[in-house]
C-alpha cells in the first residue's frame, strides 16, 4: 500500500488562501502563484433514441430471459459511454403497455412475448435501466407514445389492454392500429397519468414524446380519422371550432397540462418532444413535405413558441443539401422560433449507410447544429442501432466530434442554484490520490475532476457514486515529461448547475 502525505482542501481552500467573494483567481497566502480556475467542461447533449416497438432496438426479441434482456441492455449503455454519449431516451410505452411495473397498463408484447406477462425471473427493466445508465453517468429520459392504443405488430389484444379495457377511447385503423382518441378527456386522463406515474415512481431524467399525435394518414388508408362520435358531441354541446382546430386544441391541452404537472411533481425532470421535422410546407420558404400541422394536428411551433417543453428535438432526418428539406434551412427556422431559448437539439439520421459520404453527412451535421447552436450545443441520434451496427460511423464519432466527454447544457428556467463545492482531501507522493465529501450528495448527478500538466488542462466526468480518484503524478507527452501541477473538484445537478469555482489548488510532492 502507498504512503501519502495527506492535506485537507475545503470547498474555499480557507486553510490555504485568503477570502474572496469572487469565483476569479486569488493570490495564494505562503504559496506559489496558481493557475487561473480551470477551463469549463464541455457541455453538449449527446442522446440515442433506443426503440422497443417491434424489437428495434432493445430487446433482441420478446421473451429473451432476464439475463440476456439485461445483458443487451448494459451492451447498449457501456456502447453510449465509451463513445461519451451522456444521455438514452428509452421507449417504455410503445402501445399503451409497459417495460416496467405498471398498475395502469399490462407488460409489453415486445418484452415477455405476451401482452401482461412480466418477465421471468421478475425484475423491473426500467428501474434496471435507470439504475444502470446513472451508474455511468448517463440521463435516462423515458419515451412514451401518448395515443397508440396497439401498434400493428403488437400481436394478441389481451383483456388488459385499453383496447379492452376502455373500449370507448379505442379507434380501430385499417392498417391494424388502435388509437386513442386525443379529443376525449378520458384520453388525456389516462395518458396523464401513465406519465405522472413514471415520473412520481423513478428517478428518470426526462418524459419524452415522438412525432405520433393523431396518426399518419396512411394508418387509415388515406382516410379521415374516426372521430366523429366525439367530434359530433362538441358540436352538440356548442363547439365553435373547425375540426382542425378542436383537434390541435385536444393535443395542445394536453401537452400545456401534462408539462405543469411534471413541473409540479420534479420540476427538474425534463419534458422533451421530437416531431415530425417540418411544421408546415413554406416555413420557412424553400420548404416542401409533409404538413404534421394539418395531418398529424400537433401544432409544435405553439408548444416551442409558449415553453411547454424543456428540449425540443425536431426530426430533421434530412441532408445538408436535399432541396426542400434542407437540415440546416429547417433547423435556422426552428432556431427563429425558439423565443424562450429552451433547449434545441435536433434529431439527426439518414440511415445506415457506412460509406465515408454517409459519415461525412453526419459529422457535418454535428458541426452545423454546434455552430448554429452555441448557447445550447446537442442532437439526438435516430437510433441507437444505426450506430452499433455502423461501426465506421460510432468510431468516427468518437474521433472527432465525441473525442472528450461533455456536460449535459444547464436548464437555469428549471434550476439556476448550483450545488455547493466539495469537501476535497488530497494525498500525493508517486501518484496524486484525491478524495471528496459533500454535504448533500442527494444535489449531486456527476463530478468533474479538473486537472493540468505542463501548463494544459484536462478534465473527467464522473458519475455521482464517485468519490475519489487517482492520477499519475508524471506522464509522457511526446517525448517529454510533464508533471500534473493543480487538481480542482466541481459538483454538478440534475439541472446541469456547476459548483462555484475556486482556485485550483497546487500540487506539490
Amino acid at each position: 500500500m502507498k504512503r501519502y502525505t495527506l492535506i485537507w482542501l475545503s470547498s474555499f481552500w480557507f486553510s490555504f488562501y485568503a477570502c474572496s467573494t469572487g469565483k476569479k483567481s486569488i493570490t495564494p497566502v505562503n504559496t506559489a502563484p496558481v493557475s487561473t480556475a480551470p477551463s469549463a467542461a464541455i457541455r453538449e447533449f449527446r442522446a440515442a433514441w433506443v426503440a422497443t416497438v417491434a424489437n428495434i432496438d432493445w430487446p433482441s426479441k420478446p421473451g429473451l430471459t432476464t439475463g440476456q434482456q439485461q445483458k443487451e441492455a448494459l451492451d447498449l449503455l457501456n456502447f453510449l459511454q465509451e463513445k461519451n454519449f451522456n444521455a438514452v431516451i428509452l421507449q417504455v410505452r410503445p402501445q399503451c403497455d409497459a417495460l416496467y411495473e405498471s398498475d395502469l397498463e399490462p407488460w409489453s408484447y415486445f418484452l415477455s412475448g405476451k401482452q401482461g406477462q412480466p418477465p421471468s425471473p421478475y425484475y423491473d427493466p426500467l428501474k434496471f435501466w435507470t439504475e444502470a445508465a446513472h451508474d455511468r453517468g448517463i440521463e435516462l429520459h423515458v419515451w412514451l407514445n401518448p395515443y397508440r392504443a396497439h401498434h400493428k405488430d403488437g400481436k394478441e389484444i389481451t383483456a388488459q389492454s385499453i383496447v379492452k379495457k376502455k373500449p370507448g377511447l379505442a379507434l380501430f385503423l385499417k392498417e391494424g392500429y388502435w388509437w386513442l382518441d386525443p379529443a376525449q378527456k378520458g384520453t388525456q386522463e389516462h395518458s396523464t397519468a401513465v406519465v405522472m406515474d413514471l415520473v412520481n415512481r423513478y428517478d428518470i431524467d426526462g418524459v419524452h414524446f415522438d412525432d405520433y399525435f393523431y396518426p399518419y394518414p396512411s394508418y387509415n388508408h388515406g382516410e379521415d380519422f374516426p372521430d366523429s362520435a366525439s367530434w359530433n358531441a362538441y358540436k352538440k354541446n356548442g363547439g365553435t371550432m373547425n375540426r382542425g382546430d378542436w383537434r390541435r386544441e385536444a393535443v395542445n391541452v394536453f401537452i400545456e397540462q401534462l408539462y405543469k404537472k411534471i413541473k409540479a411533481a420534479k420540476p427538474w425532470v425534463k419534458f422533451g418532444l421530437s416531431p415530425f421535422g417540418i411544421w408546415r410546407p413554406g416555413y420557412p420558404e424553400s420548404v416542401t413535405g409533409f404538413d404534421q400541422y394539418d395531418q398529424l394536428y400537433a401544432d409544435a411551433k405553439r408548444w416551442l413558441n409558449k415553453g411547454w417543453i424543456d428540449y425540443f428535438t425536431p426530426q430533421l432526418y434530412w441532408p445538408i443539401n436535399r432541396p426542400g428539406q434542407s437540415f440546416p434551412v429547417l433547423l435556422g427556422w426552428w432556431a427563429g422560433e425558439n423565443t424562450l431559448r429552451r433547449h434545441l437539439w435536433p434529431g439527426i439520421s439518414v440511415g445506415r449507410d457506412s460509406s465515408s459520404r454517409n459519415i461525412n453527412e453526419i459529422l457535418s451535421q454535428i458541426q452545423i447544429s454546434r455552430g448554429m447552436l452555441p448557447a445550447s450545443k446537442g442532437v439526438v441520434h435516430w437510433n441507437i442501432s444505426s450506430l452499433t451496427k455502423n461501426p465506421g460511423m460510432a468510431n468516427a464519432l468518437l474521433e472527432t466530434p465525441y473525442n472528450k466527454q461533455a456536460l449535459v447544457p444547464a436548464s437555469p428556467w428549471l434550476d439556476s442554484t448550483a450545488p455547493v463545492a466539495p469537501l476535497l482531501k488530497l494525498a500525493v507522493k508517486d501518484s496524486a490520490y484525491i478524495s471528496w465529501t459533500h454535504p448533500d450528495r442527494e444535489d449531486v448527478f456527476r463530478w468533474v475532476v479538473y486537472f493540468e500538466y505542463g501548463g494544459q488542462k484536462e478534465y473527467i466526468i464522473l458519475n455521482r457514486s464517485a468519490s475519489h480518484i487517482e492520477l499519475p503524478f508524471e506522464k509522457l507527452r511526446g517525448n517529454n515529461k510533464v508533471f500534473l501541477t493543480s487538481i480542482h473538484v466541481s459538483a454538478v445537478d440534475r439541472c446541469g448547475n456547476e459548483s462555484p469555482d475556486p482556485l485550483t489548488t497546487p500540487v506539490n510532492r
